[in-house]
């Protein structure tokens, strides 16, 4: 009688959330604009509170360009602002 090898078997049934995380990138068909570089865009200011906050975490900490597609220059700029908030106490 030959024994089945269960460390070798291919699992079968792969969970959804696996496949799909909210971090991964896209194929490059979705390409979103900078939203604080189009026309009438929010000036980035440590006084401006509720922009700011859109762009951190529940735990306060910064969120990445790349979930965001803020251009480097304007995270660079809204980094420092939203450190200048912080060191301030407005945030």
């Amino acid at each position: 009688m030959k024994r089945k090898n269960k460390k070798f078997q291919k699992r079968s049934s792969t969970s959804s959330l696996n496949k799909l995380s909210l971090f991964q990138k896209t194929d490059g068909k979705f390409n979103r604009s900078c939203p604080l570089s189009i026309k009438n865009a929010p000036v980035i200011d440590y006084k401006n509170i509720s922009l700011l906050k859109k762009y951190l975490s529940e735990n306060d900490k910064i969120l990445s360009s790349k979930i965001t597609s803020v251009s480097s220059g304007k995270q660079k700029k809204l980094t420092r602002e939203i450190k200048k908030a912080k060191i301030l106490g407005l945030i």
